[in-house]
């Protein structure tokens, strides 16, 4: 008891040790973060600021669904947050200057059947937006400007491609209508939300679960992160994964990644130990970060929020009650802890508001909305700075609504920047734009038709008709119509132009879908998928064995119980007997038989079986007749002996015994046949009374030879007559009287 209670303790100080450790390690690590920040950085004075009470959205049920996504997204026009909602999935959607309290009554946007788990604004039209759900699609809502004055349940567009339940979206941050989606069954989608196509589709690049998506600045590749712990970068066009970074962190809790501006990715995972991590990888070689920082034990995980203009990261832990934010630079040690923003209630999520959104007259260069469980304040980022001129240097040129490539134009292979525009003065968000999701011919007419280019000639054409004096209605005519002509001319080459790119973007897709196709014949030709998906074959040899030993053990058995029944019966049940034996099977299939051929007037069993019935009589009536042999052999002796004093006095008959003997038989058996069962009854019976009187014949026989030993004469000249016996045969029937 003793020696337990001293390894106990002994346990309880090394624990409180590494407990004081890792304390200190923490210590050192803010202590380092705050040496690093000592540089020049007009970011190094940020600051965050919680907006007043009256300006906050309050009474807002925010989503409980166990996701790890920030569950808000906001622009300049409007802020979006998902709520709970019973019987299906919905979102709030309010003006960007709504506050207050939120009446249970607004409406809301309620068109999927389970659960939201992400959305995201367009960056391209302020007033559509993506959501994706539980019910494994996704759903494009063009919300009105103003806000919504009724509940929408009616989707522009329905996106369904995935098995499983969607949970990423990733708006092309440069090409119009191009949206990424990730779900949990592992699958990457591209679509082209004008036309609701599904694009590209990357199936085998992740084996589990997608836990974080990011585009390039250009939209040419992205990022990704997986539950194996890899990182991989990944051309979705060419459908190929061009680096992959096995363990970017070694924990086992969600890792998250984004794309900076200058091609580096940013990661924010967890340790071996639990410790939450930052680290920046370079693109070109993955083999080893180009920093790690680690900085707490806390286990909600990190989403980090990118700002390409300052090149800030915020860093926001769902069920924190503090925001990181860092700055990234060409330095070492690369990354800078900037600050640190702590309030007293943990955040259940966050959105991030889009550069075009803050207030440039107070130095704002970030805005969160932080989520709390039923109210969502707002949390400005600014910069102290005296003057109250536009800051130029805080806000250089950021990305605008208008797409630098149309859809195709991307699916054909071409990449470029975001189209950017200038905050100087403050950022009017203009009206929607209702053809943006249909509205391809509005976007091309916006990009290829130039009414200067279409002017301009015609300005000098008519300054010089004026001053050579050509005033002419007629001359004025043709001008106009050889405007018009050019026009057309013009319109019809911007048609045809369309079409080109169209087919252009088509043939390209089909060239992506035959690499596919030709990829997986390529495996199929080497045999790997027909190792995957081949059945384990299941080899039957033993079952085989082990039934025929027991087949042959059941025979065995049957076998000894046969022959020790037959022991202990006396051979009563041989098959001999079973099937001869009077009462047998024999006899109960001639019974069955007979019954048939009285029904049906046939004769079925063999005409042999009245012999055999003879043959019996016959043989019955030999056990009968045994005792009666001997007495018919004393008599046929003297019969004989009769018949040969006969021979010797009759002579002259023309018939010899023999012959006799013959005839009788033949019309024994002549008689026998045509005779009646009931005849050969009457038959039997005169039988038995010709053998009795045939005994009482041999006594009296014998009573003659006894009178021959005493030598007693007899008068033969009575008996007129002569007889036969017949000595081939027992039967009394062969004596014949002549």
């Amino acid at each position: 008891m003793g020696h337990n209670t001293c390894f106990s303790r002994g346990f309880s100080k090394k624990r409180e040790q590494g407990r004081k450790e890792r304390r200190r390690k923490s210590s050192n690590r803010v202590m380092s973060f705050r040496r690093g920040v000592v540089r020049q950085s007009k970011f190094r004075h940020v600051f965050a600021q919680a907006w007043k009470a009256e300006h906050c959205l309050d009474d807002v049920r925010v989503s409980r669904v166990t996701w790890d996504g920030p569950l808000c997204a906001a622009n300049p026009k409007f802020i979006a947050v998902v709520i709970e909602a019973g019987g299906g999935g919905a979102f709030l959607v309010l003006p960007l200057a709504k506050s207050g309290r939120v009446d249970q009554n607004i409406p809301t946007v309620c068109g999927h059947a389970a659960p939201v788990l992400d959305v995201q604004w367009c960056p391209h039209d302020d007033n559509v937006i993506a959501s994706a759900s539980e019910d494994c699609t996704v759903k494009i809502w063009q919300i009105p400007d103003g806000g919504l004055t009724s509940p929408m349940s009616e989707a522009v567009v329905t996106l369904e491609g995935h098995s499983k339940r969607v949970g990423i979206l990733a708006w092309h941050p440069s090409a119009l209508n191009i949206l990424l989606t990730a779900g949990c069954d592992n699958v990457l989608c591209v679509w082209d939300v004008g036309t609701g196509e599904l694009v590209y589709q990357l199936s085998d690049a992740h084996p589990d679960l997608i836990y974080s998506v990011s585009w390039n600045r250009e939209g040419s590749v992205l990022c990704t992160t997986c539950k194996d712990k890899a990182l991989r970068v990944i051309d979705p066009r060419r459908g190929t994964v061009l680096k992959v970074r096995e363990k970017a962190h070694e924990g086992t809790r969600p890792m998250r990644a984004v794309f900076l501006a200058d091609g580096k990715i940013l990661t924010t995972g967890f340790s071996r130990m639990s410790e939450r991590q930052l680290a920046l990888w370079d693109t070109k070689d993955l083999s080893e970060p180009m920093v790690t920082q680690e900085m707490d034990t806390s286990n909600g995980v990190l989403l980090p929020f990118y700002d390409p203009d300052t090149n800030m990261v915020y860093l926001c832990g769902k069920g924190d009650c503090t925001i990181r934010y860092f700055e990234v630079t060409d330095e070492s040690p690369y990354v800078h802890f900037l600050s640190l923003y702590s309030s007293k209630e943990p955040q259940r999520g966050a959105g991030f508001l889009s550069k075009r959104g803050v207030d440039v007259n107070k130095c704002e260069i970030a805005r969160f909305y932080k989520l709390h469980e039923r109210k969502v304040e707002p949390i400005s980022m600014t910069v102290p700075r005296k003057s109250d001129l536009f800051q130029g240097d805080l806000y250089p040129d950021t990305a605008g609504l208008e797409p630098a490539l149309l859809a195709e134009d991307w699916i054909a292979g071409q990449d470029a920047p975001p189209t950017l525009v200038s905050l100087s003065g403050g950022y009017a968000a203009p009206p929607s734009k209702c053809g943006t999701l249909r509205g391809r011919p509005k976007l091309l007419t916006q990009t290829n038709t130039s009414p200067t280019s279409t002017t301009a000639p015609a300005n000098p054409m008519t300054v010089e008709m004026e001053s050579e004096g050509l005033g002419h209605g007629q001359g004025r005519r043709d001008v106009d119509g050889g405007i018009e002509r050019v026009m057309k001319e013009e319109d019809q080459l911007s048609d045809i132009l369309t079409e080109i790119r169209a087919l252009r973007a088509l043939v390209l897709a089909q060239g992506h879908r035959i690499d596919v196709l030709e990829r997986q014949l390529a495996r199929i030709e080497d045999g790997e998928l027909n190792k995957v998906m081949a059945p384990k074959s299941t080899d039957s040899t033993p079952t085989v064995i082990a039934l025929l030993f027991l087949w042959v053990i059941l025979v065995l058995v049957l076998v000894f119980l046969y022959k020790k029944l037959n022991a202990e019966t006396n051979g009563q049940y041989t098959v001999q007997r079973i099937v001869f034996a009077p009462g047998g099977l024999r006899d109960r299939l001639r019974e069955g038989v007979g019954v048939v051929e009285n029904r049906l007037g046939v004769h079925i069993w063999p005409q042999q079986r009245d012999d055999e019935e003879n043959i019996g009589d016959n043989e019955e009536a030999d056990e009968e007749g045994e005792g009666h042999d001997k007495q018919n052999d004393s008599y046929t002796e003297e019969g004989e002996q009769q018949e040969n004093d006969d021979d010797g006095d009759d002579s002259s008959d023309d018939y010899s015994s023999v012959d006799l003997r013959e005839r009788a038989k033949m019309q024994m058996k002549n008689e026998e046949k045509e005779r009646p069962e009931d005849e050969k009854k009457k038959r039997k019976e005169e039988k038995e009374e010709v053998a009795a009187a045939a005994a009482g014949e041999e006594e009296k026989s014998a009573e003659v030879k006894n009178e021959e030993k005493v030598e007693l004469l007899v008068d033969l000249k009575p008996f007129t007559g002569s007889a036969i016996w017949s000595g081939e045969s027992k039967d009394e029937n062969d004596l014949t009287a002549l």
